[in-house]
């Protein structure tokens, strides 16, 4: 100050100030440098703030103060699927509070050709700490700030942050850099008022706007900021970063449109700024906008080859549409300019995982742990990809550490509570699922979590009451209100659940004693066993009916299931086999009988699964084919499946798969499922590989049909103007948007058995509009009562052909070519089954372990699996005849196939694993 006092001094006695800066310097990081010609060589030596290598453009014709590019504040947008997990805002870094990044003072000039320094866009990290909020910044909860002006800009002094002003005092100015230091160091509410004493005196101060309007959003008081930076534009329109900063603080709105807009206007003022283009392919990557996110973002590194920021986010936006080699160089670009970005080995972890590699998934998390053994974020994707290994109890390790770290995360807490569900540790389970009910939320996402984790509670005080209750009582489908599972499925808001329908029984008072038990956990010989033979089962299937591995404990739950169906088939058949021989042996005394079928109408329809209040898993189907032989059905088709339904209930407790006929009345407009393919811009790695063959069969119904259903499922004809024609033509979805003109659904059809010459509906194709350039194109099976009545007939048909096929003069044959029947009979109600799709999510895992199981009870043992990439489900609903299905899967299945016997050998699955917490206890033990 002494020396500003002289240089005032000086320029009173005739020297000309409004052109030349002013030098200062102030207490410890809060430097200002404020250049002149005979101060500029000695800039280099100024103090600078936190990092020495961030430096920032400054105007060489007036005095500037710069706020660095990375500035960030907290969103409250939707998050990306990957980013649902991200650190809060006040995270800790080796127990110390972040230091957010600093607005930057220096007098060196920051740009790209740089040798000592990094450019004011990168982040400058050590190894011996890390900001969390900065190294781990996710587009959906961080922005970037900058005031950086381009030369023109300089020349015709269209904005600057810090001015000398002709008719105010010089103190006006100093205050606002001291208001901006107070941003730096985290004082918000301090440079608020620093703010508002400037404004109080110069209510048009752009640079003091944008300076208020950056501490408020930094306090997540978006609305405030907007307004700030609104009427900093009104007073400068010229003024490219109050538009860029209002960009971004409308994108943590969710404000997607009036985002880009803002951020399309500050680039007219740098059209080639590489800062502003990455901005805005985040803001495009975060709303799902990735064709302009890549273009944004390609663009950003041709500008600047070493923003590692920006390709890591390109490589997200490059995964997303499918380009799935791409996306993997621009990840490990990131990490080639910088070993230690964190937030890249995150992104390049959930790459991995999403595309099943979890051993390079879990190579990624391990080296992030090297490089910060408390990075909370680390030890919750660690956590992720052990729960999707069922690694349970690692999980619930590495998640109780990263809630040490970070103990008000959601998605640890949600993770944990159900990987506690999942092994029976229920009194864990409810007390993490009561914490994530009493956080504060700021995301749709998080809000989701939070309606879940209220159902999931329920769900585990009800399993924890059954937990010494024989397994076959338990029975979420017959004992849990139907509108409950309904909202429990839908993810909805549970409000109208618990004042209207839902009154749960007083359970939570008797949790202590509802436990599991030292016996549930002793290993007998017996139990031993059939663990060791559910294993050998359920480890040939190497990939899941989605194409991906499934993991240790679906593995164990698929070979339990199949065993026990296998066991209770084979009862049913025995007795229908001594039935049959007593029907020859009187008809061999009386002469034959004439034969009769009929279908008969049960008054009391079954709406649930086995074990339900309204059926068991030894009544008669809704429909059943009998004879008049008088004997009756001890097991329906219903009856079979249930088993393994469930057996997936008790494995994964968090995941909803009911009977969609057990949910409320209003089940007639929903679905049972709902598989896109492609949403917006983004191809779903799953089921994207389906997309040509969706589309040609798609095309296929269109010209057989020659009309498609509106989304009010109006009849749009396609036979004029031609249509049809134009439909053969197309490449895409979007072209087939393009012919019929508007949103459409079609279904298809699988022929029936039961009644010839009948089709019935599949699956229904849908092609929506999604954003301005997106589609959402997507198969979705209807559920409403006339639909699963015509299915309900099929499977009982269907069963009753497989029934007649094994039992009578081919009952335990081991005679492969003996029993070929059986196994189309097996293929054909597998067909049925997938085309059906009767569970709110399930059915393809569900249909194939119980193929696995029906083959054998008829002593046919599955040692291959299912090839790489191939779904079954999706060969079922692709093809629209059953025989067309059995030709296309017995190719791979029949070769690996063996006679085999040793089943029979197995322990009983209900006298071994009798109650409900053995169960668990079975499902859960280590692999020794």
């Amino acid at each position: 100050m002494l020396e500003l006092e002289e240089l005032l001094t000086k320029e009173k006695q005739g020297c000309n100030i409004q052109h030349e800066a002013l030098g200062a310097s102030m207490l410890q990081s809060e430097t200002v440098s404020l250049s002149s010609s005979n101060l500029s060589e000695n800039s280099n030596t100024k103090d600078r703030l936190s990092n020495p290598g961030e430096l920032c453009d400054i105007a060489t014709d007036t005095s500037e103060i710069c706020l660095k590019r990375d500035d960030k504040f907290d969103s409250r947008n939707k998050l990306h699927d990957e980013d649902r997990n991200s650190n809060k805002f006040d995270d800790q870094a080796n127990g110390s509070p972040d230091i957010l990044d600093k607005l930057s003072y220096n007098s060196e000039s920051c740009n790209d050709s740089s040798d000592t320094s990094e450019s004011c866009e990168k982040v400058s990290t050590n190894s011996d700490s890390f900001d969390i909020t900065e190294i781990f910044r996710k587009p959906s909860n961080k922005l970037n700030f900058s005031l950086k002006i381009n030369d023109e800009g300089r020349r015709n002094k269209k904005f600057c942050v810090a001015r000398i002003s002709k008719s105010k005092s010089i103190s006006v100015d100093f205050r606002l850099s001291r208001g901006i230091a107070e941003v730096n160091e985290g004082k918000y509410g301090h440079a608020v008022s620093i703010f508002d004493q400037i404004l109080k005196e110069d209510p048009e101060y752009p640079e003091a706007l944008i300076g208020r309007g950056t501490a408020y959003a930094f306090q997540r008081e978006l609305d405030a900021a907007i307004a700030d930076f609104t009427k900093a534009i009104q007073c400068n329109p010229a003024a490219g970063e109050a538009w860029k900063r209002r960009g971004q603080a409308r994108a943590a709105l969710g404000e997607f449109v009036e985002a880009i807009e803002d951020l399309t206007k500050a680039l007219e003022f740098e059209p080639n700024s590489a800062d502003i283009l990455h901005e805005r392919g985040i803001v495009n990557f975060k709303f799902k906008v990735f064709d302009a996110a890549i273009e944004d973002l390609s663009a950003c590194v041709k500008l600047e080859k070493d923003n590692k920021s920006a390709y890591t986010y390109l490589g997200l936006a490059l995964s997303s549409v499918g380009e799935y080699k791409k996306a993997e160089e621009a990840h490990l670009k990131s990490l080639q300019l910088d070993g230690n970005f964190l937030e890249a080995w995150a992104h390049l972890t959930q790459f991995y995982q999403d595309l099943a590699k979890p051993t390079k998934a879990q190579e990624c998390l391990n080296h992030v742990l090297q490089i910060d053994g408390r990075f909370a974020k680390a030890y919750h994707l660690r956590g992720l990809l052990f729960h999707a290994m069922g690694e349970h109890r690692k999980a619930i390790k590495d998640l109780t550490i990263g809630l040490s770290i970070d103990g008000a995360n959601i998605e640890s807490l949600y993770l944990r509570a159900s990987c506690f569900h999942a092994v029976g540790q229920y009194k864990e389970a409810v007390k993490d699922y009561d914490a994530a009910l009493d956080l504060e939320l700021d995301s749709m996402e998080k809000f989701v979590l939070q309606c879940l984790a209220f159902y999931q509670k329920e769900i585990a005080l009800y399993t924890a009451s059954k937990i010494n209750s024989e397994f076959c009582w338990f029975d979420i489908d017959g004992d849990i209100d139907p509108l409950f599972k309904e909202y429990w499925c839908k993810k909805l808001h549970p409000k109208d659940v618990c004042e209207k329908v839902y009154r749960q029984p007083p359970l939570r008072e008797s949790l202590k004693k509802w436990k599991l038990r030292k016996q549930d956990f002793a290993i007998t010989k017996q139990k031993a066993a059939l663990i060791r033979a559910a294993d050998s089962i359920g480890k040939k299937i190497q990939y899941d009916c989605q194409g991906f591995l499934t993991n240790r404990r679906q593995h164990r739950m698929a070979g339990f299931a199949a065993i026990e169906i296998a066991q209770k088939v084979s009862k049913a058949w025995r007795s229908l086999q001594m039935q049959w021989k007593y029907s020859n042996k009187s008809n061999s005394k009386h002469g034959k009988r004439s034969r009769r079928r009929e279908r008969i109408q049960i008054a009391s329809q079954n709406r649930g699964g086995a074990g339900c209040s309204t059926s068991s898993a030894l009544e008669t189907p809704s429909y059943s084919i009998i004879d008049d032989r008088s004997y009756s059905r001890s097991m329906s088709w219903q009856g079979v499946y249930s088993l393994a339904v469930r057996w997936r209930q008790i494995s994964e407790p968090c995941d909803p798969v009911v009977w969609v006929n057990k949910l409320s009345e209003q089940f007639n407009p929903g679905f049972g499922s709902h598989t896109p393919l492609v949403l917006g811009q983004a191809k779903v790695v799953r089921y994207f590989p389906h997309y040509e063959r969706t589309l040609n069969v798609a095309k296929t119904v269109m010209k057989e049909r020659s009309y498609v259903y509106s989304k009010t499922d109006e009849i749009i004809s396609l036979s004029k103007d031609g249509k049809l024609e134009d439909i053969m033509l197309a490449k895409s979805c979007a072209d087939l948007h393009s012919v019929v003109g508007e949103d459409f659904w079609l279904a298809t059809w699988c022929n029936s058995t039961a009644f010839e010459g009948k089709q019935l509906e599949g699956t229904r194709i849908t092609i929506g509009k999604m954003g301005e350039h997106g589609f959402d194109f997507a198969i979705k099976t209807p559920s409403t009562p006339s639909r699963w009545e015509d299915f309900d007939t099929e499977m009982a048909v269907a069963w009753e052909a497989l029934c007649n096929a094994y039992c009578g003069e081919n009952f335990g044959s081991t005679d492969f070519d003996v029993l070929e029947n059986v196994r189309d009979a097996i293929l054909r109600m597998t067909y049925y089954w997938y085309n059906f799709m009767p569970l709110s999510r399930g059915s393809a895992a569900i249909g194939f372990v119980v193929m696995l199981g029906l083959l054998l009870a008829a002593n046919m043992e599955f040692t291959g699996n299912i090839p790489q990439g191939l779904q079954v489900d999706w060969e079922a609903i692709f093809n629209l005849d059953p025989n067309s299905f059995v030709e296309s899967v017995k190719s791979w299945l029949y070769p690996s196939l063996k006679i085999s016997t040793s089943w029979k050998d197995y322990p009983d699955v209900a006298s071994t694993l009798e109650t409900t917490g053995s169960v668990v206890a079975a499902l859960s033990s280590s692999n020794d």
